[in-house]
Formats: structure tokens, sequence, C-alpha cells
């Protein structure tokens, strides 16, 4: 099933994110996971792609067996950045072959030896460039895009990271997937802004529990994301209590999601990070309100 499909219903939907192994020795522990959130039947699951296509493999891997062992949709993402054409397309020919229907085109984390160098040769520069791709590829995939509540950390500011994204809408995106907040204000005000530069495709939240307070600093790192003095409170009380900062970082992104609903959201998605007793316990919190 396309990820279209199921927004276009105003049931209320929840999905979950999961990661490949890095290597094939750790295959079987990510595998056994990811099938235990399958277990639980969300709306859809997403498998995240290593920088570089170093998983590229397990990425497949994973989604296929999700998609075939338990009938959950799959969204495969798909990174460009620093690959060659004829790569990308090795890749696309593959998800066609395994039936994936869904993809979430990215650009990528750029690599660390690369990042000074010049990219004014390389075939994809942004993921624009994977977009319009996969629309020429003659596969018949549903393709999302990621998105930033608050603004992408190389753009000059949120005018044109909004200018940039509606690229990326008009070189067909059905969907957009946003990058972790913690404030829910963020992203209200960011679909006002969007939607008033004529991005009109849903946009599905995403929601990072944060469990321990590393993983507090990482996430910030990674996304630049503000975080609420509430929130703040929580880790500085709870942090170093790991049973206790697990609780009330579920709590949390309950909370958040909660609101996401009753302010009209259909579809929420969490980064479970292939913990598949954080993704039971939100999935059980939001029991009678999902249905599930």
């Amino acid at each position: 099933m396309k990820i279209s499909e199921i927004l276009s219903s105003n049931i209320l939907h929840l999905s979950f994110e999961v990661f490949p192994p890095k290597t094939r020795s750790g295959f079987n522990s990510v595998k056994a996971a990811t099938e235990e959130i399958a277990k639980l039947r969300p709306s859809f699951m997403s498998v995240t792609y290593g920088a570089g296509g170093g998983t590229s493999k397990y990425t497949l891997e994973i989604a296929k067996n999700i998609k075939h062992e338990y009938n959950v949709p799959m969204l495969a993402h798909l990174t460009c950045v620093s690959s060659t054409r004829e790569t990308v397309q090795q890749r696309i020919g593959a998800m066609k072959d395994a039936g994936i229907q869904n993809v979430m085109a990215l650009r990528g984390d750029i690599p660390e030896e690369l990042r000074d160098a010049d990219r004014s040769g390389w075939d994809y520069r942004y993921a624009v460039d994977l977009v319009r791709e996969l629309k020429e590829s003659g596969g018949d995939f549903c393709i999302g895009g990621a998105c930033y509540p608050e603004i992408h950390p190389e753009s000059l500011d949120q005018k044109d990271d909004i200018k940039r994204l509606k690229e990326k809408v008009d070189a067909g995106c059905d969907f957009l997937t946003t990058q972790m907040f913690f404030d829910n204000n963020l992203l209200y005000n960011f679909l006002y802004k969007i939607r008033e530069a004529g991005i009109t495709v849903p946009v599905i939240p995403g929601i990072m529990p944060i469990t321990n307070a590393n993983q507090l600093e990482r996430a910030i790192k990674l996304s630049g994301s503000f975080v609420p003095q509430r929130f703040k409170s929580l880790v500085d009380r709870f942090g170093s209590d790991p049973a206790a900062m697990k609780q009330a970082g579920i709590a949390y992104a309950t909370d958040q999601i909660i609101d996401l609903y009753a302010n009209g959201l259909t579809n929420v998605h969490v980064y479970s990070m292939n913990k598949p007793e954080v993704a039971a316990k939100i999935q059980d919190n939001l029991s009678d309100i999902i249905k599930k």
C-alpha cells in the first residue's frame, strides 16, 4: 500500500521508524527488534539508510522482510549525496524488484572527508535531484521528503528553507515528514507558513521519544531542535535515573502526540530507534485514541 493512500483517510495513524544494522553480524538482532515493532501493526514503518549508502543492502532486506512476513506497508529511505547516477539507479532498480512502493528521498549527510570538497560535479547535490530521478525512473513510487519545522541547518533562513522545500514538492514529493521537534507550537507555525507558500501535500510530524539524557544531546546536535524549559526540567529531574527518564520521556512524547491529534493532525511518525518496548508503550498509551 502507498503511504499516500494511508494519509488520505481521516483515521488516526501511528507509524514507526527503524534503522538497519551497520554490519552483517548485527543483522539478526536488528531484524528481531524490527519484527517486534511490526507485530504492533503500525500504519506503516520506515527503514533508514546509512550515510553514503553503507547500509543500503540491509535497508532493503529489513523492508522486504517486514513487508512480506508481516504485511506492514514499508517506506524505504534512499540518500543520494556523493553517489553516482549509476549507483542510485541500481538501488532504485533493487527497490522496484523488491516491490517497494514508498521511498523517502533524502540528500543524506555529507561524509566528513567530503565536506570541503568541490560539489559542482556531483550527480546529486540536493534531495530535489533524487526526487526527479525517482519520478523519471519508471517506477510507480510514492515519494516522501523531509522538512524542518524550525530550519534546515544549512539554510540561510526559514524563508529560503521553505522556498527549497516547495521546489522539492513541485518536483514530485507526495508527502513530507518532519525532523524531530519538542515544542508543538513550532510545528503549527511551520504548517501555517508552508500552506501560505502553496505547499499542500500531507505533512507527518516526526516525534522522538527521549529515553535517556545522552540521547537528548545527540538529538539536539543532529537536528538543532529548540528544547523548551518544560522538557529541560524533565531531563534535569530524571536524567540520572534511567528507569524514571525512560518513563518520563515516553510520557512527554505521548503528550505531544495527543496534542497533535487533538489539533487535527491524523498521522504521527515515531522515531522508535529499534526499541520495541518504547514503541509498544506509546501505542498502548494511545490505544483508545487510535483504537489499537
